[in-house]
């Protein structure tokens, strides 16, 4: 009898671990909800993924204490990137989206100004994403998750000048 408990146990646990999966965060029903603003007797309306991401990535930079977005690697390439002659910003950079029918969510990846009150910075960016994205978009948000993966300090980024030793 144990045994089937602790069957039943491992089938429970494995049942909650697998509604925490990225794939079942956003409902993708086979069949649209008729409440959704993106369905109507005239047809449906579809959002790409880069069409969410952009917003996203737009409404959190607005937010005061936003430094930048990405990781550093993603950062970097960046930074090569605006280097180059008429290459554009990569305005999705630090944000990852999932796009169902009706229901969208956003993993933003933060760099934060040195001195401001991150859990409060996370609550404005997270506030201004789902507003920006139900808004624009029509389509519900499901959850907003926030790594913040650096702070900037003023001065961090400077590369030092280089002195001649000769004159």
């Amino acid at each position: 009898m144990s045994a089937t408990t602790t069957t039943d146990k491992s089938t429970d646990n494995k049942a909650t671990s697998d509604t925490k999966t990225p794939a079942n965060r956003v409902s993708a029903a086979g069949s649209p909800d008729k409440d959704s603003k993106l369905v109507s007797d005239q047809g449906t309306t579809s959002i790409a993924d880069v069409v969410v991401q952009k917003v996203a990535g737009l409404a959190a930079r607005e937010v005061r204490g936003v430094h930048d977005l990405g990781g550093g690697a993603a950062r970097a390439f960046g930074a090569i990137r605006d280097r180059i002659p008429g290459a554009s910003t990569n305005i999705g950079q630090g944000v990852s989206v999932e796009v169902g029918e009706t229901q969208a969510a956003v993993d933003l990846e933060l760099v934060v100004e040195y001195g401001v009150a991150i859990a409060e910075l996370a609550k404005a960016v997270r506030r201004n994403v789902i507003n920006a994205i139900e808004q624009m978009t029509g389509l519900d948000v499901v959850e907003v998750n926030i790594n913040v993966n650096d702070v900037y300090i003023p001065g961090d980024d400077e590369e030092p000048e280089q002195s001649s030793r000769v004159q």
